[in-house]
């Protein structure tokens, strides 16, 4: 067996990352434009022949080239991004892969969480990691009885609305109890601890609603992985789809009915995952509710709308926009680094 060597692929290698993307090219494969850490094999002339990339606890864009498939390139790539992930503190990894390729990494001791089938596979190093996951929702969720209706919102809040407030004041009437499950990945323009924070607050007066982190089986659109997708509603289906499953078995656990969602009118990407929800939540005996975007004069409420007027400075339509609480908090000290950075960022609208 030839010597490789394997290291990190520096951010100024511009030679190597395009090496890198020849190679996954090859491979019927993208870069993944959510990429924390890359990390190369060389041959002996120097030549990069595998390659592995890491987005916080998640493996991505896993790949060996042709010439050198079965020459165990794989697990060293493998195993040296789950000593990168050990060494930042992730012991939990996550990762996608092609249905084709679940049984290898099987082997390397990667659990099956769902699939969608001749798609995507979603796994973790975690025998029980889901199933933990479902017990501690289970363990924090009320008693409920057979006649209750049960409902379920997921939402980033980024920030909170008096949008997002309707939306769950909605359900909270319509249901006896409301699961509102935040989105906790962190990659948001406010961080997670602020938008958990606005959101308990402005729904603390609806006894009848359980905050949830999503942990790390709800993603957001924003980082689900493109890399073995053919396009970009592919990858939106793929990532609704395997929301779907995942949200299917919560439903499940929690005996949730129905999942309520605001309507988009802004967000190609959200209109998208709201129609495939719409058609197939319930083929998993779950009702999709829609419910209208709320607006303020001429002024339809939406999270991006709210980042823009933060980025321009126009507080008084933000206070237009959000509940009391919020806007309390963007008027604090504690705020100015979080409007710093929206006002630093050039694109803070979705498309």
């Amino acid at each position: 067996m030839a010597d490789y060597a394997i290291g990190k692929l520096l951010n100024n290698d511009k030679k190597g990352y395009l090496a890198v993307d020849k190679l996954l090219e090859a491979e019927g494969l993208k870069r993944d434009p959510n990429l924390d850490y890359t990390c190369a094999v060389y041959d002996e002339e120097g030549e990069i022949v595998a390659t592995g990339s890491c987005f916080a606890n998640s493996l991505r864009c896993l790949a060996v080239s042709q010439q050198h498939q079965g020459e165990g390139l794989m697990n060293i790539v493998v195993t040296h991004l789950i000593d990168e992930q050990f060494a930042r503190g992730n012991p939990h990894i996550f990762l996608y892969t092609k249905c084709d390729t679940a049984k290898f990494f099987e082997s390397l001791s990667f659990h099956e969480i769902t699939r969608i089938p001749n798609q995507i596979v979603f796994m973790e190093n975690k025998r029980s990691g889901f199933a933990d996951y479902l017990q501690n929702l289970t363990a924090c969720s009320p008693k409920t009885q057979p006649n209750q209706r049960i409902a379920a919102i997921v939402m980033n809040a980024n920030p909170f609305t008096l949008g997002h407030q309707f939306l769950v004041e909605q359900a909270a009437l319509e249901n006896d109890w409301v699961h509102l499950f935040i989105v906790s990945e962190d990659q948001s323009l406010v961080p997670f601890s602020v938008r958990k924070m606005l959101v308990q607050q402005g729904v603390s007066h609806l006894a009848n609603v359980i905050c949830h982190d999503s942990g790390d089986y709800i993603i957001s659109s924003a980082t689900f992985p493109s890399y073995f997708q053919e396009n970009e509603n592919a990858v939106i289906e793929s990532n609704a789809l395997l929301d779907l499953e995942i949200f299917s078995q919560i439903a499940k656990t929690l005996g949730i009915q129905r999942r309520y969602v605001g309507e988009e009118p802004f967000s190609r990407v959200t209109h998208l995952y709201n129609q495939i929800m719409q058609q197939k939540l319930p083929e998993h005996g779950i009702e999709c509710v829609v419910i209208p975007r709320q607006s303020r004069g001429n002024q339809i409420i939406s999270a991006s709308k709210v980042r823009q007027c933060i980025k321009t400075g126009d507080f008084a339509q933000v206070q237009k926009m959000v509940p009391a609480s919020t806007y309390d908090y963007f008027m604090s000290d504690a705020a100015q680094p979080i409007i710093s950075r929206i006002q630093q960022t050039e694109q803070v609208e979705h498309y």
